[in-house]
């Protein structure tokens, strides 16, 4: 079987010599949970182990088994083999995404244990290798389906899906590759634009420091060297504002214009870091950067230091035979150029940490991207911490994307749904809040996107209303923030506006029959109406001075959801040049 997800997974920190594991895996669920008192992760899997094809979760097609039933525990097993001119190197496993626990163990040894679904961890797995090429990889899973305290976004808890609640994915659903690396490495890599200065800012860290240890840094404009210097490293950790503006004087009459990352122009530059000492090259490492910059100003948000109004599409990024894991990589970037086709110039990632390709490939084609947390369903002091730890690891992980403009660690009053009142619940969604900006300090933060914000950059609404009740409400500021769509307060109790910047994060929903039976929040019965439908609507809150923007739900149908532009196997419900004839009058 042709592997699938062969593409390098981590591509702003990308190597040259690495080893994709994805591919055959055994695989067995333990409902008993006896594989640890049975020793499987050093006797190896019972004979009676199903197959499984990595990186897909056992509940999709993609992955051979298919199964939707409930299985908390699950083992996977394969063999490791080692390149023989790996030798001396230090070797780092890494996983781009399990859910929800692992641990992982070579050789029967316990190399470490991760917690969180959606986030990438590596581990050293060098001082478990055996002398010979080849090495038991064991992986144990658990995912507790019933659980809502855990983060799992749109993941159902119960078996069969119902409502906005989908199929699970349980365990290995990202990319695992093995990498080679010198012990004295580059570990992470941080970029932060500054436009208003022509500047980029960087941040290096390497593993170890060496006498004479240096990083040399090139950077790339238009297939161009605009920038080549020597970095003496004299600390792990490196922080350097490098000038840009004056390698492009001959722009200077449009301010940096003709470099700016922005979906109409996605400039990126390319970088190569070399990592060397007195005699000899230790890594090598290829990444990018866009200059763009994400503010707001008397009530507007600015890209670029100007107005720019954000015509969004919500994305669950789910796919019929991969659920939450893109069958390929060009199913991530065509949902992009499926959107800019429609007009639409950005997505709101909803419920899910994304795949690092997806960003990639909105950093290449020019596409905003509101970044999103998964949520838990119930409060708990444990759900906070859980939800904390990941999300810091979300932030860290993406960071650098320039399409990546807003953070919404938390949506709709999810795991918080006493926040209106609740004291606690309240200092929670201000906690994220603040500590995302602490974090990161260059893009807005919304505290409880759709209703009930405490302290927010933007006032996000979702309200999926008819077009006439839509163009009422947003007629002025103050009968936006006073309607109460689903019965909720744009605020909660002791908050209130404060001049932020209102946008219609969630609205339509106009569901259209194709194929499946399914709901929407209203529904038409041909491709013509559900374009008049969006039409009135849209045009509704185009109309509004009050409104910023926008978020159309949504991009795809998902499972018993039919309120997609697209169905689920991503074919068009309607003309898409009609639906971007709309979206073009903003």
């Amino acid at each position: 079987m042709t592997q699938k997800r062969s593409e390098y997974p981590r591509p702003q920190f990308q190597r040259d010599i690495w080893l994709n594991l994805n591919g055959e895996w055994n695989f067995i669920f333990d409902d008993e949970n006896e594989g640890m008192n049975k020793r499987w992760y050093k006797n190896g899997l019972p004979e009676e182990s199903l197959k499984i094809q990595v990186p897909f979760a056992y509940q999709c097609e993609e992955s051979g088994i298919h199964q939707t039933a409930f299985h908390d525990v699950v083992w996977y097993e394969r063999e490791l083999l080692v390149p023989d001119e790996w030798k001396g190197k230090e070797l780092y496993l890494h996983f781009g995404a399990i859910d929800y626990r692992s641990w992982v163990y070579v050789n029967g040894s316990l190399v470490g244990f991760h917690e969180g679904g959606h986030t990438s961890f590596s581990h050293n797995v060098t001082p478990y290798l055996n002398e010979s090429n080849r090495n038991d990889l064991v992986i144990r899973v658990e995912d507790p389906s019933e659980d809502e305290t855990i983060p799992r976004g749109k993941q159902y808890w119960k078996e069969q899906s119902e409502s906005i609640f989908y199929t699970r994915t349980t365990g290995i659903w990202q990319t695992v590759w093995l990498e080679p690396v010198d012990p004295v490495h580059f570990t992470s890599i941080r970029w932060t634009p500054d436009i208003d200065n022509g500047s980029i800012g960087m941040e290096l860290e390497v593993s170890r420091l060496l006498e004479n240890l240096k990083a040399e840094v090139r950077i790339s404009f238009g297939g161009k060297v605009i920038i080549q210097d020597l970095l003496s490293l004299h600390d792990t950790y490196t922080k350097r504002n490098i000038d840009l503006r004056s390698r492009f004087t001959e722009r200077s009459n449009i301010h940096g214009a003709g470099w700016y990352w922005s979906p109409e122009h996605p400039n990126l530059f390319d970088v190569e870091l070399v990592l060397k000492d007195d005699t000899s090259t230790l890594d090598t490492i290829s990444s990018y950067f866009g200059m763009r910059k994400i503010s707001i100003e008397n009530g507007k948000i600015l890209l670029n230091n100007k107005p720019y109004y954000q015509k969004l599409v919500l994305d669950q990024g789910y796919f019929p035979t991969g659920l939450l894991t893109a069958p390929s990589d060009d199913d991530l970037k065509n949902d992009i150029l499926l959107a800019k086709e429609m007009g639409f110039n950005g997505a709101r990632k909803h419920q899910k940490v994304e795949d690092p390709r997806f960003f990639y490939h909105a950093d290449k084609l020019g596409f905003l991207v509101w970044g999103e947390m998964a949520n838990a369903a119930e409060y708990s002091e444990q759900a906070a911490g859980r939800l904390t730890r990941e999300w810091i690891e979300a932030i860290k992980r993406d960071y650098s994307h320039p399409s990546l403009i807003v953070w919404v660690p938390l949506n709709e009053s999810w795991g918080i749904s006493r926040v209106e009142r609740d004291a606690q619940q309240q200092a929670h969604s201000q906690a994220m809040y603040h500590l995302t900006k602490s974090l990161d300090t260059t893009r807005p933060v919304l505290s409880n996107e759709g209703w009930e914000h405490t302290q927010s950059d933007i006032c996000g609404i979702h309200n999926y209303q008819s077009s006439t009740e839509m163009e009422k409400a947003y007629e002025t500021t103050e009968s936006a923030i006073s309607t109460e769509p689903a019965n909720r307060a744009i605020y909660a109790r002791g908050f209130s506006y404060q001049k932020e910047p209102i946008m219609i994060t969630e609205y339509g929903g106009i569901a259209y029959k194709v194929s499946a039976a399914g709901w929407g929040y209203s529904s038409v019965e041909s491709g013509e109406e559900l374009i008049e439908e969006y039409r009135n609507v849209t045009e509704a809150l185009m109309r509004s001075s009050v409104v910023q923007g926008f978020c159309y739900t949504q991009l795809t149908d998902v499972e018993q959801e039919i309120n997609g532009l697209l169905t689920y196997d991503r074919k068009p419900k309607c003309e898409l040049s009609k639906i971007k004839s709309i979206n073009d009058q903003r």
